[in-house]
């Protein structure tokens, strides 16, 4: 714990010193033997940042009040650099995931630790200074705890962070001047080169900028509109294919886990469950699904050898809890210990090995695919086929919802065309609509068996729960691994079919297995033999299969025919991904997605820039494939739809509710406008960098979510009723950690049964009311990714009864898509300011930009027979359609390239976006993922990763 207390009067003294360096005369401290020898090496035209122990191990400044010691690497680094790009020493912990500081012994506070005052927290990136009321002096204190703590002697409200716009306080750490730069070897070095040091580092501590060598990094061809044939469509992707799975090892590989304290349980299975929590760090930078591999180590003194175990993952952190928890396989662990454990996840290429067959199929198997499908997926032009078949009259299910005539056009069109898009906006009924599809396809090819896939568990689960409900013959395919999962339908997993109708020999083996957890030898053969053929007699007798899109690659499904494939969120897959599904034999494909909303999560730049993040859904309606939309939304009240519906969709969604429907009248929630519910609080805190140094959080936006939330239970909302959600994973955390510690009411679990999640985690879901945290504040008006026009689709498209966003309107304003939503709400006297319970119209300037939006959606779409714009199509950042097709992209218009950021951030996932790299389900149903992943503006920091396998993007 420090005691250290820091005398403003000697610190504003002390900086007013001088001292000279070869004649020149600087406001820092007097000439002492240090400086006398510096001034011995300038005089002798000696390169300063290589004698210097304290010079900026990345440019060579060496002034003391300059720089700054990371303790963990023991190098030095100085407090600048650009205003977007951040300074050297935050760079560097970004890069180094290290986060402790100490000063120079001749800086304004002397050779200090910067460290908590009362817990001695050394992590730079949570510590802020406070003064004292009565004295002339400050303390460092951390965010949380200390900082939230009432001290008569402090003056804690006003805690302002050590670290503001990514450098460090002027006055604890100067910014070099011009002077400071002139004997340094490197003052203008590159991002690149930082990043290539950082990589060098890691081998050679000892490094320097002559180290380096020149790599050029290997070219990778953009994917084509149009392929000649199937081979040169596999070596368009296969490429990219593997730098990302590439990729996705290093990063895996490359990340153990220290100091993890464990849990010890037992599963009604009567295995061993070991639940542990990882590092802020650790947390926010490694890729975790449900079904990943891990194992677990001991090797302290409490045993007398060390211990190992392997199992799986069944549960990770999600809204309410911040457990991972591992399934131990046929293990004995030391359930007596519970600290010192380490762990390491082990990664599994099986998802990209179906890609890649996938790929291979396509291009040798003449089967694979029906020859229409063959040649639309190459791109090539071939008259559109109406298949003869007795379409029913009568759409309607009984006891299903009634269709609306959208969605009777989108199934009438998927049962007379081999190839169908659909496109579901939010609330428009596309489970509905993609459940009916297939009833309707089972019952007119009642001898044939249909696939159903998504990218995700978590939509196969609720795409199989709804036709199971239809009365449908359906069974759920999942890997070995998530067969633990409790997803609600547990009936139609192969495995419980499996046991429900065993009989005889393997009836009996599997009751010892479970009464036992292994067999012998032989009887582990038999096991296995008889219980196969029971899967694969499970599988000839279902009418439906569904699985996810990687999970169709398994073997158990191989020899099985398809008449029809069915993927929804198809738009979230990347192209292998969806083709894995595809190249099952079929004749017909309906995809079913929204382009609009948030697509494929590829980690690997190079790979995403390349076209790995289109989707197959985009890629065929650049070709003119035109989808069927979904018109009417059921979702949301008729003002919190129309912005999304005039600036995603040309004005089309329809509402298939009222206002009536949608209103609470014994409300005393303060909306401004009474019958509209929903508002913009401009509120006005400053972003700062969360604990990881990762990603951001927002303070003041954090105590006025607590605000509103109190007010939404006092006006007689529940828990379950309430949704929040923000950009950052910083945010998402400190928001839980501020409601825990400053909770009005007194029923503190209250607060914490609300779902606090990232905006791509809530992709599919919605609650009654949501609050949106944006988070972004800053000096130069940077919004990161929050500039990703499907991002706030997605946000804006969650609530059905209200809708609140609390952000910094200054700094939202400058990009053209927010300063539109600005207007929107300002025009209808949603846009306040002020306290909860005195909201008042702001008064904020909101330029009004003269920008490409006004017309970005004007044409009227008909569902039966579309105009559709390509203008309007994704792949917003896709450098590569930027230059081969630069119309695509202009309708959304971003800032200029100079608006950089360097700081990464992080969200988790639940939807699923990305591919599992270690299951036989591929599928990652919540996961840590980068929450820029798709901002241009940090390609400069996210190929680091590129070069060494230790940052999650």
């Amino acid at each position: 714990m420090s005691n250290t207390e820091y005398d403003l009067l000697d610190i504003d003294a002390r900086s007013d010193l001088t001292y000279s360096y070869a004649g020149d005369t600087f406001p820092r401290f007097p000439i002492d033997h240090e400086q006398h020898h510096m001034e011995h090496l300038v005089n002798s035209q000696i390169d300063l940042s290589h004698s210097i122990e304290h010079a900026c191990a990345y440019c060579g400044v060496f002034n003391p009040q300059c720089v700054i010691k990371c303790n963990l690497c023991n190098k030095w680094f100085c407090n600048d650099g650009d205003s977007s790009g951040g300074s050297h020493i935050i760079t560097h912990l970004v890069l180094s995931k290290h986060n402790a500081v100490q000063t120079h012994p001749s800086s304004v506070v002397g050779d200090s630790v910067l460290e908590c005052y009362l817990c001695g927290n050394h992590n730079i990136f949570v510590l802020g200074f406070v003064s004292a009321k009565e004295a002339n002096t400050v303390v460092i204190l951390c965010r949380l705890p200390c900082a939230q703590k009432k001290d008569p002697k402090w003056d804690t409200e006003n805690w302002q962070a050590l670290i503001e716009d990514r450098k460090i306080l002027n006055w604890l750490v100067q910014e070099p001047r011009d002077e400071d730069k002139i004997h340094a070897s490197a003052s203008k070095i590159t991002t690149d080169q930082m990043r290539k040091l950082e990589s060098k580092w890691r081998i050679d501590k000892d490094a320097t900028l002559d180290d380096l060598v020149d790599e050029t990094e290997i070219e990778v061809a953009p994917i084509l509109m149009r392929y000649g044939d199937g081979y040169e469509y596999q070596r368009s992707f296969a490429p990219l294919v593997k730098l990302e799975a590439d990729y996705d090892k290093a990063l895996k590989e490359s990340r153990g886990l220290e100091y993890l304290t464990v849990d010890w349980s037992i599963a009604l299975n009567n295995k061993h469950l070991a639940s542990f929590t990882f590092s802020a760090i650790d947390s926010a930078t490694m890729k975790v699904a449900i079904g990943d591999e891990m194992i677990l180590r001991y090797s302290g003194p409490e045993l007398n050898q060390p211990w190992e175990g392997k199992g799986y993952i069944i549960r990770i952190p999600d809204a309410r809890q911040e457990l991972y928890t591992l399934e131990l396989t046929f293990s004995d662990p030391p359930t007596h210990i519970t600290n010192r454990f380490t762990g390491e996840f082990i990664w599994k290429g099986i998802t990209y090995e179906r890609m890649q067959n996938a790929l291979m199929k396509f291009a040798i198997d003449e089967n694979c695919v029906s020859q229409y499908l063959y040649e639309k997926l190459l791109g090539n032009s071939v008259e559109d086929i109406i298949i003869e078949s007795d379409i029913p009259n009568k759409l309607q299910i009984p006891g299903m919802p009634r269709l609306n005539e959208s969605q009777a056009n989108a199934v009438r069109q998927a049962l007379s065309t081999p190839l169908t898009l659909i496109q579901g906006p939010p609330g428009t009924g596309k489970t509905n609509t993609s459940a009916t599809i297939v009833y309707h396809l089972n019952k007119m090819f009642k001898k044939e068996k249909i696939l159903v896939c998504a990218p995700s568990n978590v939509a196969v689960d609720h795409l199989a729960k709804k036709l199971d409900e239809m009365g449908l013959n359906v069974v759920r395919l999942m890997a070995k691994s998530r067969e633990d999962v409790d997803n609600g339908i547990e009936h139609l997993r192969v495995s419980r079919l499996v046991e429900e109708n065993s009989k005889g020999q393997l009836k009996k083996l599997i009751g010892l297995k479970k009464e036992v957890g292994e067999l012998s030898h032989s009887d582990e053969k038999s096991y296995l033999d008889l219980y196969r053929k029971k899967e694969k007699n499970v599988l000839q007798n279902a009418d439906i299969i569904c699985c996810t899109c990687a999970g169709s690659g398994d073997w158990r499904l191989d020899n099985l025919n398809f008449c029809a494939v069915l993927i929804d969120e198809s738009t979230q897959a990347s192209e292998p991904e969806t083709l894995i599904p595809i190249t099952r034999g079929t004749k017909r494909v309906v995809l079913v997605g929204d382009h609009q909303q948030l697509g494929p999560v590829i980690l690997n730049q190079q790979a995403a820039n390349a076209g790995l993040k289109q989707s197959l859904f985009e890629r065929l309606i650049f070709l003119n494939h035109k989808p069927i939309r979904l018109e009417v939304q059921y979702r949301m009240h008729p003002c919190l739809s129309e912005f999304p519906s005039n600036m995603f969709y040309d004005g089309s969604l329809q509402n298939g509710i009222t206002e009536e429907d949608r209103i609470i009248y014994d409300s005393s929630f303060p909306w401004p406008i009474y019958h509209m519910p929903m508002m913009f609080w401009a509120v006005y805190g400053r972003e700062e960098i969360s604990m990881s140094g990762t990603s951001f959080l927002n303070r003041v936006e954090a105590m006025n979510v607590e605000k509103i939330v109190t007010k939404l239970f006092r006006d007689g909302v529940t828990s379950d009723q309430i949704g929040i959600i923000t950009p950052y994973e910083g945010q998402r955390t400190y928001i839980h950690q501020y409601m825990s510690m400053n909770h009005t009411l007194a029923d503190k679990q209250q607060y914490l049964n609300i779902e606090i999640l990232s905006i791509d985690a809530f992709q599919g879901r919605e609650k009654d009311y949501i609050i949106l945290s944006c988070v972004r504040a800053n000096a130069s008006q940077l919004i990161g990714f929050l500039r990703d026009p499907r991002r706030l689709n997605v946000a804006l498209t969650r609530a059905k009864y209200g809708l609140i966003i609390l952000g910094n309107p200054k700094s939202l304003n400058k990009n053209r898509l927010w300063n539109k939503l600005l207007i929107y709400y300002r025009e209808r006297g949603c846009l306040v300011e002020g306290q909860l319970d005195n909201l008042q119209i702001s008064t904020v300037q909101l330029s009004r930009v003269q920008q490409r939006y006004d017309n970005i959606r004007s044409s009227k779409v008909s569902s039966s027979q579309q105009s559709f714009d390509t203008a309007s199509l994704v792949s917003y950042n896709g450098n590569y359609f930027d230059t081969k097709y630069p119309s695509l992209n202009q309708s959304y218009g971003y800032e200029d390239e100079d608006d950089r950021e360097t700081i990464m951030s992080y969200s988790d996932i639940d939807s699923g976006f990305a591919t599992d790299s270690g299951v036989n389900d591929s599928v990652v149903d919540n996961i840590n993922i980068p929450e820029n992943i798709n901002d241009p503006l940090v390609a400069d920091i996210e190929k680091l990763a590129q070069s060494f396998g230790s940052f999650t993007f």
